[in-house]
């Protein structure tokens, strides 16, 4: 059986009107809610936006089959041991 979960509600107290007035605005540029904004703020800051983890771990899935190539020819030419040196 699956456990449901259930959202859980935070309170904030002593936030200062600048806080307050630039969340408003990040809300009414998305087009969204206070609440929404404040959501999707927090979710980026804890690692929970899929979104920007996407985005990151597209950066290490872009390689090419040449970028493959050329990356382990440099690994191979760094495992070259000069005898002279190690003699």
């Amino acid at each position: 059986m699956m456990k449901q979960t259930v959202a859980k509600q935070i309170t904030l107290r002593g936030v200062e009107p600048e806080l307050a007035r630039r969340i408003g605005r990040v809300a009414q540029d998305a087009g969204t809610s206070v609440n929404t904004a404040v959501l999707r703020i927090l979710e980026r800051a804890v690692g929970l936006d899929e979104s920007e983890r996407r985005l990151r771990l597209a950066r290490y899935t872009t390689a090419t089959a040449s970028d493959l190539r050329e990356l382990e020819e440099a690994i191979a030419a760094q495992r070259d041991i000069d005898p002279k040196l190690w003699t």
